[in-house]
């Protein structure tokens, strides 16, 4: 009696065993053997996964919660489809990168060879900065399900705080005249990316997880608590830590963010107003104690109004060799590769006045295309967040693609001199580890969420 149960184990073992050998028998070396042996392990992945999201939609109501309004009658009619990424929107990203890719060489080339000595540096960088960003986002489109998104939401949140904190204390400047950046190693890191996108993420979660309460319209009991200062204090934390960086178009980026983002969740207009002002309020306190950022604000003005004062060999000679390269470009542009304000003019053209030398280069055509192909990523996201499975993940999506189409704006406004340099980059195509890698784990979220829909039985 006392053998029976290492008996059974024994048993066992060898049915696994033999099961394992004859599923191992039908994996050869061939092409045949490869597939069968690549099915099986989806055929795996697939089955751990859809039993985490039964899992998970018995315990997350928001999960099986429809977006749109009324809802359904019978919710248990609806049930959660996965499908194909959204092939226009993977379409306008890859044409983005590639676009980027082929400016950032042609920008940079003449920095490159005369502080680097090799005139491919940047571009062997962006092409890194790339591959390194599919490492994480080819698995999120892939694997992820919509319920992810919050659990990772929370997570990027509190790494991002507790990054802008250690740049505090152990962070670099590079030259620039602010800290903003991390070194690990070889590696640098700037954590304001990471909060811009972890803002997102927290702010829909925090706002479809009390839907209700913000339905309510209870001034303290549940509108002003969770559409009004819950968000804000989420976002503001962020901004002061920023802020304590002397980034200013930081934190002008996080603030609007968590402004669009508030609105989309349902925040009511009429608070707007208070927190524009305190916004303004905000800023003008940087201004008053950052002689780096007030000293921007007065050369815009005095570009803007034609100083006497003006010094156009000291703070404004960035913005007035980016003026000179736009106005060059005429048209149809000097030709790929034909710019002459990279010639030490435009200094550090690969960086946020890369849009001076698609200009130069390419003219106004060039421009547009740029401008038609951050329309297009805009349109197609739009749709995308219009049929996400719920309201968490199409408040994501509308977030993240505004960000992208926000930074695009300000990069052009700040280039064209229509507001002051703030040192915004181009999306896909300023140089920057951090922002381009993020950048494309953003559009894969993106594309992750588009392959989920809600279906009839």
């Amino acid at each position: 009696m006392k053998w029976q149960f290492p008996r059974k184990v024994a048993d066992k073992a060898r049915e696994l065993w033999g099961f394992t050998r004859k599923k191992a028998g039908r994996y050869s070396r061939d092409k045949e053997g490869l597939r069968l042996l690549g099915q099986d392990i989806r055929d795996v992945g697939d089955s751990i996964s859809d039993r985490a999201d039964r899992k998970q939609e018995r315990l997350d109501p928001i999960y099986t919660e429809p977006i749109h309004r009324p809802a359904p009658p019978e919710a248990e009619d609806l049930v959660l489809t996965r499908g194909r990424v959204d092939h226009g929107f993977l379409f306008i990203v890859i044409a983005l990168c590639l676009f980027g890719l082929v400016m950032a060489f042609s920008a940079s080339s003449v920095y490159a060879a005369q502080y680097h000595d090799d005139s491919t540096y940047y571009v062997k960088r962006h092409v890194l900065y790339l591959i390194l960003a599919l490492v994480p986002t080819i698995p999120a489109i892939l694997l992820a399900r919509p319920w992810f998104w919050r659990f990772f939401g929370v997570f990027s949140y509190g790494v991002s705080v507790v990054l802008l904190l250690l740049v505090l204390i152990i962070g670099s400047s590079y030259g620039s005249g602010a800290t903003r950046w991390i070194q690990i190693g070889p590696i640098s890191i700037q954590p304001s990316e990471i909060a811009k996108m972890a803002v997102v993420l927290v702010i829909a979660l925090i706002m479809s997880k009390h839907e209700r309460e913000i339905a309510s319209r209870q001034r303290f009991g549940g509108h002003m608590r969770y559409a009004v200062l819950f968000p804000m204090l989420a976002f503001g934390f962020i901004c002061v830590l920023v802020a304590a960086e002397h980034h200013l178009s930081g934190i002008i980026i996080i603030g609007l963010m968590g402004l669009v983002t508030m609105y989309i969740g349902g925040t009511d207009p009429k608070y707007f107003r208070w927190l524009f002002i305190i916004g303004i309020v905000g800023v003008c306190a940087v201004l008053m104690v950052s002689e780096y950022a007030m000293l921007r604000i007065t050369t815009w003005l005095q570009i803007e109004f034609r100083s006497p004062n003006l010094n156009p060999l000291g703070s404004a000679w960035q913005t007035l060799q980016g003026l000179n390269a736009i106005g060059s470009g005429g048209f149809f542009g000097r030709g790929l590769g034909n710019s002459q304000q990279k010639y030490g003019y435009v200094s550090q053209p690969q960086n946020d006045f890369i849009f001076t030398i698609i200009c130069e280069e390419l003219g106004f055509v060039g421009a547009l295309g740029v401008v038609l192909l951050f329309g297009l990523l805009v349109w197609r996201g739009f749709r995308i967040a219009a049929k996400a499975p719920d309201k968490f993940s199409s408040m994501v999506v509308y977030g993240l693609i505004i960000k992208v189409a926000l930074q695009a704006i300000l990069n052009v406004a700040v280039v064209t001199n229509s507001i002051p340099n703030t040192g915004i980059a181009l999306p896909f195509f300023s140089a920057g580890g951090t922002s381009l890698i993020l950048q494309v784990f953003e559009m894969g979220i993106v594309l992750s969420i588009s392959r989920f829909s809600y279906q009839k039985r």
